[in-house]
This record gives structure tokens, C-alpha cells and sequence, in this order.
């Protein structure tokens, strides 16, 4: 299938990248990255470049934090507008299938300014009427981030074996979930037929046995 992939330098996106080298793929990014059928382009043109490939299938993995971004708005820009953007994009391009990395807990109405952002965003995609919508909500993603320590998360990291242990089941969407994981369930979901959106919390990505409907 003819795919786009933004985020491919991220945690989750570099896991993807290979799991795909069945399909068409084209990863769009604002620097290089040495792949192959690689697109440069600034955020701004990203829209731009979802027109002229003209996918079945756009992915996003984009995902940053407040600390890393500098500032809210800074985070706002990626975590939503540029989210937002490129599946705009993808619906007018005529792509059937959109797929996006959120977050667990995931809530426009929430107090919590990443939390909300995260669940305004899935509303501006899902509003957008794609025939199928996978949104990913995984816990504490864990994995290594090349050049990017954020030494809270890294704590985080460490404990979570102990952490997720001490988690009820009915919890479980809370628990840290290894990046690899995630990417192999969105791997499974690429051309997925059932239409509808479809929100995937850990223990979905975890059981590869699980229907995708």
C-alpha cells in the first residue's frame, strides 16, 4: 500500500519504519534521516507534500513534550496543529486510512494541558471523516531516544517494571508499554478493512491475536 509516515525519527516512528518495508512508503520530516524515499520538507509544507504523493494510508508518530518544546504553544504546533495538518491533508489527498500516535488518557476536557491537547487533536481528525481512524493510546512509552535523555522518563523507565506490577488489570492501559510494542500493533493495523474509528489502549497493542475490529 502507498503510505506517508511522519515521525520517523521518533521512538516510535524509527521502530515502524522497518516493519513496513513490504508497502510503498514515503517518510516526510523536517531533517534528513538517511532513509530511503525520504521527503525534507518544514512543517509548513508538510500538507503539501501528503498532496503530491497522493497516499491510501498516512501515519502519525509525532509526538514531543512540553519541556523539550520549549513552551506550550511550541508543543501545541506538533502535538496538534501539525497532527491536524497532514490529516487534513490526507483526507482531501483521498486517503482512506489515517493512523496517530495519542496518549492514555487522551481528553479535550481534561485539566491536564498535555492530556487535553492530545484529546483535541484526536477530535480535529476524527471530525475529519476518514473511513478508518486508528488512534494508538499508549502508557509510558519505553525505549531508547537517541540523542533526547529526558531523564524523568528515563526514571520513570526504570521503575516501571515495578510500577506496571503494582497496576490492577482493569488499570492496565496505564502501564508503561515498551515503543516496539506499539509499533508492531500499528504495523498490524495498516489496511485494516473494518470502517469506523478504532482507539487501541495497551492491552490491544499487547495481544497480537486480537482482532483489529
Amino acid at each position: 500500500m502507498k503510505i506517508v509516515l511522519f515521525g520517523a525519527s521518533g521512538l516510535v516512528g524509527s521502530l515502524l519504519v522497518p516493519l513496513l518495508h513490504s508497502h510503498d512508503l514515503t517518510v516526510v520530516g523536517r531533517r534528513a534521516t538517511g532513509l530511503a524515499n525520504e521527503r525534507v520538507a518544514p512543517v509548513a509544507d508538510w500538507p503539501t507534500a501528503v498532496a503530491a504523493l497522493q497516499p491510501e494510508i498516512v501515519i502519525s508518530t509525532l509526538g514531543t513534550t512540553i519541556a523539550k518544546a520549549g513552551s506550550r504553544a511550541a508543543f501545541t504546533a506538533i502535538d496538534h496543529d501539525a497532527v491536524a495538518a497532514v490529516a487534513t491533508a490526507a483526507k482531501a489527498a483521498g486517503a482512506r486510512q489515517f493512523m496517530m500516535v495519542s496518549s492514555v488518557g487522551a481528553d479535550a476536557n481534561a485539566s491536564n494541558f498535555y492530556v487535553s491537547t492530545k484529546g483535541r487533536v484526536e477530535a480535529s481528525v476524527g471530525a475529519l471523516g476518514f473511513e478508518r481512524l486508528d488512534i494508538f493510546r499508549p502508557g509510558l512509552l519505553i525505549g531508547e531516544r537517541d540523542g533526547d535523555p529526558r531523564l524523568v522518563e528515563r526514571l520513570f523507565t526504570m521503575l516501571s517494571p515495578l510500577t506496571n506490577a503494582l497496576t490492577p488489570r482493569r488499570f492496565d492501559r496505564y502501564r508503561a508499554i515498551a515503543a516496539a510494542h506499539v509499533a508492531a500493533a500499528m504495523a498490524r493495523a495498516v489496511g485494516a478493512a473494518p470502517a469506523s474509528i478504532y482507539i487501541h489502549h495497551n492491552r490491544d497493542m499487547l495481544e497480537p491475536a486480537r482482532k483489529l475490529a
